[in-house]
């Protein structure tokens, strides 16, 4: 939604020009027209040769990524553990005997502690040996592969992982030739889906293609797992449930292996945390359950600004309750009744008295001290401060002795403010129109006849009046020249109201006053109320103000903040910003997503986002950790299309919301191995929901994959709670 993401493309399989193994070529003649026979002229030629490729290791680099990661802890309860391989047709270069083609020779199991008799606590234990050794059965207990070809001698001295799986457990497990054929595919990551043209289907690009290999098991809740890349070259009869695995079990070459643990933290997980934020009836920032109407309607719609009532002090010491609301609004906030112009010079000035209630709303005040306190709490901010106004009085005095000074373009006339008056006099002396100038051009003897004469003196300028200054300061043709003249002492000032007005420096409890507003597990949308802005910048500024000359000055430092303000925003109080460091939370305006102007994090758990335009939609996603296997967190999977447009959602599968569990193998659940049983029960059921006859492999890997989940909010309370998957 934030912009055009990476497309993937799933493809069935890289079936090589020729397998593995010892091929024969025969040439053979007929000859007419002849009364001798082929063999005579050309005589028949069979030429045998070997296709090799390894089957025992893999080469260094060839496993591009694992999920679960290697040594990782998480909820992998509904996640199928998968392998990626930098070479797309490593899983296809055998052919399995009595197979067809696209079937590969690999599959990966997934183990649990007790299970394999060589590593009980499933931590990635193998067994080590030469080919030869394993070959013949000097590797430990199960029986090897049958290899077609035999063992070559350059491959008698390989190193080989093994690991013995008895014979029960490998009927439970491994796949069905079928299944293997469904269970790997090639995915390609290609270019933005906006760089195509509709209906384009570029061909696939050989530098991004890479082969994945899908285990068929789920890992059990808690517990540590290992999972193995195993090869089934030579165990063709034990497949399909043909033949019984030996009583010893099978010795199995593995190609790769990693260890994680599952855990199970009690904790509710992505979807649900979501979907109970966008349960919430109010999504704005004011008190929950507020009535419809009330006895006192004017107080109701304070509450319902998101104000709340606090105990308040008058300056006469009697105490009463009075109306507070910060800068974050549940509705735009009414226009000040004194227009938008007016500067505040005090902080009872900002009490507004509301009159039917014989109370205060204390807003204006509270933001107008706050922005005093923090100014006079922050040294820095102080003596630039103190800087600001010292040049910009003098720069105000120099533009009304020079008024001619204002008639220059603003770079011009800055110069001229700032260049000392004694400086500005020598350089008129020998300027081209300068009195020296002058005199040097009168010939010799007038010079020396002439002698000397009297230079009428300049009458000393009159006192500047007071109200000269400010007089300058608010024409606006030239403040403009005093801005420019001053701008060095005014960046710092206009850095920290920059702060100040994006809220950076307000605390949490001048924010939210009351935590009822954003309890637990909720997400809140609110306006920007600028009259509560602008009072705390008229504290900041009313700091070391002397006399009104300095309240006109601090207009200047108004007039520099062109910074854009934010008129809504977003604040999240949820685990989600806890347990997923890298939650992507986007905005939107009329369909459009829009960059916050700030993000600030208030608490461990606590975030609030500023927007320029008014949030009419949110979205939180899932952090996108890669493509995943397996089901949400209800238990169902996203049914996707595989006609045009391939891959858009058709909606949860299954539709009854019965889950996954009908489509394990029968008594593997009870059993404790949760494998999926795809051939004669998961795959014809997605064929049927999908209205085709049978799915590919790249197909049914689309309906499995697991996409990060996506919430949508909007300030409707009738919104749906439903999140769907997709990513941001």
């Amino acid at each position: 939604m934030a912009g055009p993401g990476h497309r993937t493309r799933f493809f069935d399989h890289r079936l090589p020009s020729l397998y593995s193994g010892r091929h024969t070529v025969t040439v053979d003649h007929t000859v007419t027209g002849s009364d001798k026979v082929g063999d005579e002229l050309l005589p028949y030629l069979e030429q045998v040769f070997e296709v090799r490729q390894p089957r025992f290791q893999l080469l260094p680099g060839d496993v591009a990524a694992c999920y679960p990661l290697p040594g990782a802890e998480g909820e992998y309860d509904t996640l199928l553990p998968h392998i990626t391989l930098k070479r797309p047709g490593f899983p296809w270069m055998h052919m399995l005997r009595g197979t067809r083609e696209g079937t590969p020779w690999l599959a990966l199991l997934v183990f649990r502690p007790g299970e394999l008799p060589e590593d009980p606590q499933a931590v990635g234990q193998v067994t080590v040996s030469t080919a030869a050794d394993f070959a013949a059965r000097r590797a430990g207990e199960g029986r090897p592969p049958t290899f077609d070809p035999p063992l070559y001698d350059d491959e008698q001295e390989l190193t080989v992982a093994s690991i013995q799986v008895p014979g029960p457990l490998f009927t439970a497990l491994c796949p069905t030739t079928y299944e293997l054929g469904m269970l790997a595919h090639i995915r390609e990551g290609g270019p933005p889906d906006a760089a195509r043209r509709v209906g384009e289907d570029p061909p696939p690009n050989e530098w991004d293609l890479k082969a994945v290999v899908v285990s068929n098991r789920f890992p059990d809740a808690s517990g540590l797992h290992v999972a193995h890349l195993v090869s089934l070259d030579g165990f063709e009869d034990y497949l399909d449930g043909t033949t019984p695995p030996p009583a010893d079990g099978l010795r199995l070459v593995s190609l790769h292996s990693w260890a994680f643990t599952s855990i199970d933290d009690k904790k509710l997980g992505f979807g649900e945390l979501a979907q109970n934020l966008a349960k919430d009836p109010e999504p704005v920032l004011r008190h929950p359950g507020l009535p419809a109407t009330s006895d006192v309607p004017l107080a109701l719609d304070l509450l319902r600004q998101g104000g709340t009532a606090l105990p308040q002090d008058l300056e006469s010491g009697e105490p009463t309750v009075g109306f507070y609301r910060g800068p974050l609004t549940a509705a735009p906030a009414h226009p000040l009744p004194q227009g938008t112009g007016v500067r505040l010079e005090s902080a009872g000035e900002a009490l507004v008295y509301v009159e039917d209630l014989g109370a205060y709303d204390t807003g204006y005040a509270v933001a107008f001290s706050l922005g005093r306190g923090l100014a006079l709490a922050d040294a820095g901010f102080r003596s630039a401060l103190l800087a600001f106004r010292k040049s910009a009085r003098r720069a105000t005095r120099r533009l009304v002795a020079f008024p001619q000074l204002a008639a220059l373009g603003e770079r011009d006339a800055a110069t001229g403010i700032n260049t000392p008056v004694a400086r500005r006099a020598f350089d008129r002396l020998l300027g081209d129109d300068g009195p020296l100038a002058a005199a040097l051009a009168r010939p010799g003897a007038e010079v020396r006849a002439g002698g000397r004469r009297p230079v009428p003196r300049t009458p000393a300028p009159a006192p500047v009046d007071v109200n000269q200054l400010r007089t300058v300061i608010t024409d606006t043709s030239t403040r403009s020249v005093l801005s420019a003249a001053i701008r060095s002492e005014l960046e710092p000032i206009h850095a920290w109201l920059t702060r100040l007005a994006r809220l950076e420096l307000v605390p949490l409890g001048y924010l939210i006053p009351d935590e009822q507003q954003l309890p637990p597990e909720s997400l809140r949308f609110f306006h920007a109320d600028a009259g509560w802005i602008r009072a705390a910048v008229d504290g900041a500024l009313s700091v070391g103000e002397g006399h009104a000359l300095d309240a006109d000055l601090n207009d200047l430092a108004r007039d520099l903040r062109s910074m854009p303000q934010f008129s809504s925003g977003v604040v999240i109080r949820s685990e989600l910003l806890t347990n997923w460091p890298d939650l992507q939370l986007t905005a939107f305006a009329q369909n459009r997503a829009i960059a916050p102007l700030q993000v600030r994090d208030l608490g461990e758990d606590l975030r609030m986002l500023l927007y320029e335009q008014v949030v009419d939609r949110f979205a939180i996603g899932e952090p996108p950790q890669g493509l995943h296997f397996g089901l949400s967190f209800n238990h169902t999977t996203e049914l996707r299309s595989i006609v045009r447009p391939v891959g858009a959602a058709l909606g949860d599968f299954p539709r009854d919301g019965s889950g996954y569990r009908q489509f394990l193998r029968p008594d593997g659940h009870d059993a404790g191995y949760d494998v999926l049983d795809i051939e004669h029960r998961l795959a014809p059921a997605l064929a049927a929901a999908l209205s085709v006859g049978e799915l590919s492999s790249a197909q049914f890997a689309l309906q499995l994959v697991k996409a990060p989940l996506l919430q949508e909010f909007t300030p409707d309370p009738q919104q749906s709670a439903e999140p769907t998957e997709g990513t941001l």
